[in-house]
């Protein structure tokens, strides 16, 4: 877990794998937004519920190995840039990060209880493409400071 990732950078492969993960979760979401557009909204729901449990256990998995790891401090140690720019920066990204959390699990909370009452689709729909919009803006927001801080630390 703590061994030399795959990406050919300083990074540990736990860190490997969660970066990549974060960076691909853009793409994946694209592809379940696809289905709500064609109508398929079953496929849609369930590959939601399974992005965002796989994100959580994602999450999990990178604070378990940063912890284990030594912590923020450490990897730190592989860039000269300031101490300060990089808390700044990772405060940003947990803010985000954080934000985006929420926000997805409200949405899929929020959306099954309009389900099953018959209002998605329906007169939940327009609050749910709203709500989708800016979770997706986190998301990807998410994404790109997660990648500029792997890239800042270990590239």
């Amino acid at each position: 877990m703590f061994e030399t990732g795959f990406l050919g950078t300083k990074a540990p492969l736990f860190m490997d794998i969660t970066t990549l993960i974060v960076v691909l979760l853009p793409f994946l979401l694209a592809g379940s937004v696809h289905f709500a557009h064609t109508k398929n909204y079953k496929v849609h729901k369930q590959t939601q519920i399974i992005l965002f449990i796989v994100t959580i256990l994602v999450l999990s998995f990178f604070e378990y190995g940063v912890r284990l790891d030594g912590g923020i401090k450490k990897y730190m140690e592989y860039t000269d840039i300031s101490d300060s720019f990089i808390f700044g920066f990772l405060a940003f990204h947990i803010t985000i990060s954080v934000g985006m959390i929420l926000l997805w699990a409200r949405l899929i909370y929020l959306s099954v209880k309009a389900e099953r009452k018959g209002d998605l689709p329906g007169k939940f729909s327009v609050m749910h493409r709203h709500l989708a919009k800016v979770t997706t803006i986190a998301i990807y927001l998410t994404a790109i400071t997660g990648f500029g801080l792997y890239y800042i630390l270990f590239i």
